[in-house]
């Protein structure tokens, strides 16, 4: 079964060292989720990058260069607009699962879609506020119990916050 780990990057620098720890860790750029609200544009990344969301759903994409080049080495990072919520920044699997929620006009938006993933309402909802607020939503899939461990100990070492594990129904895709 296959395990996610989830924690709260209080701003992109402190986002771009987990991220690092996680990639020097071993853990594939596909298996590492991020999300966060975009509230700067696009114009703070180097170029765009083309998703494969349904139209609507990803508004573009970005690839980072500078203080964001561990995060623009994640898998299928771009720009996502959830009606009534807002425009986000993600990468990773929860791209595919927030994008999902766009283009359905889904209650709740980035709740409904954490939920989808495996993530308990309270948390869910947890990680939406943060989120909302400027935070960073990190999450990486574990395939077992010592990736599961190692992804812990890399979030606790780093001074994450919010840190919680959950089993998820599908492997991550």
């Amino acid at each position: 079964m296959n395990h996610a780990v989830y924690c709260i990057a209080v701003d992109h620098p402190h986002a771009e060292t987990i991220v690092g720890r996680l990639k020097d860790a071993g853990f594939a750029s596909n298996a590492i989720s991020v999300l966060f609200p975009d509230k700067g544009g696009t114009r703070d990344f180097a170029h765009e990058q083309n998703t494969k969301l349904p139209e609507g759903a990803a508004t573009g994409g970005v690839a980072g260069m500078g203080t964001g080049a561990i995060l623009g080495w994640l898998a299928g990072i771009g720009t996502l607009a959830i009606p009534g919520v807002g425009p986000f920044i993600a990468a990773g699997p929860i791209l595919a699962a927030l994008g999902g929620a766009a283009v359905g006009g889904a209650a709740g938006g980035v709740i409904g879609g954490l939920i989808g993933m495996g993530i308990p309402e309270y948390e869910a909802k947890l990680y939406d506020g943060k989120v909302r607020s400027g935070n960073v939503l990190i999450s990486v899939h574990a395939q077992n119990g010592d990736q599961v461990s190692s992804a812990k100990k890399i979030f606790e070492d780093a001074k994450a916050d919010n840190i919680h594990s959950t089993s998820e129904a599908h492997a991550p895709g």
